[in-house]
């Protein structure tokens, strides 16, 4: 029981770890002031005029044709020489380009198909999680159990101890079922070291213990079954709720009403979803434990019959030899 508890707590934090917020994304790298266009002439007389030598010199619209005078430089610009007939243009300004994080408007969780069904599933999608994650818990649990219990199993064995019964060697028998992990062999273990007693209230004991064992956790699984469909039924109703508390408004009807409707039918999904994956395991688990007490009963009444027609023989040799003595000492 611990280890299923620890399991579903460790199960939850890690889904509300993965439901956790994303940090902000980092700020866009800041940019200088937009200064002066690059090759425009700075104000003539400004201190932070700086001669930019990488852009052309622009020409002023009224420069002399080619072999006349030279139009004078603005001051504060270094002029630089031009190849006649090029046509001069401001470099275009660069913009960094905007990163991955960027892009995505709600980071990498919002990209998330399973948490953006879950965040507009309501506020029901917790307790749904909840019942998610145990039955989860459980399924597995019972399934390394099983196959445990498959590997646990020696039918060959327990042939030998009803041979050692079936030829009166009860200490043989009870030395092969000692120390054994099949649930069988320990019932009939209990059997044999209390037959003197009460062997049928000693083979109906342990055979309970063995059938409790293989139970664990049916009830669990049961209970999810039928609560994860409630559950799910009662978004539906809270989801509607929602919608139709939105219809005296006409500017946010539209989205309100269509955002209701899909929290209902998530949360319908989900917990019929959740129901339907842990009935399957739950049938499965069921019909085992029922074949669990099928073998038990069986062999508990294979032994009481076996032990009972060796007790019955004994008594039969014994009053054969009374009867054998009596009539020798009459003579």
């Amino acid at each position: 029981m611990k280890t299923l508890i620890s399991a579903c707590l460790c199960s939850f934090a890690l889904a509300l770890t993965s439901l956790a917020q994303n940090p902000p994304p980092p700020a866009p790298p800041q940019t200088s002031p937009a200064g002066p266009a690059p090759g425009a002439p700075a104000p003539a007389g400004s201190p932070g005029a700086v001669a930019n030598p990488a852009a052309p010199a622009q020409l002023p619209a009224s420069s002399a044709p080619p072999g006349g005078p030279a139009a004078p430089a603005p001051q504060g610009a270094a002029a630089s020489p031009a190849a006649p007939g090029a046509t001069l243009s401001p470099a275009p300004a660069t913009s960094p380009s905007p990163t991955a994080e960027e892009k995505t408007s709600g980071g990498v969780l919002g990209s998330n198909w399973l948490i953006d069904k879950f965040r507009k599933g309501g506020p029901i999608m917790w307790p749904i999680l909840i019942v998610s994650i145990v039955g989860l818990t459980v399924v597995i649990e019972r399934i390394f159990w099983w196959g445990g219990r498959w590997f646990r199993r020696d039918p060959k064995r327990i042939e030998k101890v009803f041979t050692a019964i079936e030829n009166g060697d009860i200490g043989e028998a009870s030395r092969l079922s000692r120390g054994s992990r099949d649930p069988v062999l320990r019932m009939m273990w209990n059997g044999l070291n209390h037959q003197h007693a009460s062997l049928q209230g000693a083979l109906q004991v342990a055979a309970g213990i063995e059938i409790k064992r293989a139970g664990r956790f049916l009830v669990v699984m049961d209970t999810l079954v039928t609560l994860a469909p409630l559950l799910g039924l009662l978004g539906t109703i809270t989801g509607l709720i929602r919608s139709f508390s939105f219809l005296g408004n006409e500017e946010l009807a539209v989205q309100a009403v269509t955002g209701g409707i899909a929290e209902a039918l998530i949360a319908t999904a989900c917990g019929l979803g959740i129901a339907i994956f842990a009935l399957v395991p739950f049938n499965f688990f069921t019909s085992r434990v029922s074949n669990l007490e099928f073998e038990l009963q069986t062999a508990a009444t294979n032994l009481e019959v076996m032990l009972g027609a060796q007790g019955a023989a004994r008594e039969m040799e014994i009053a054969g030899t009374h009867q054998a003595t009596g009539k020798g000492s009459s003579i």
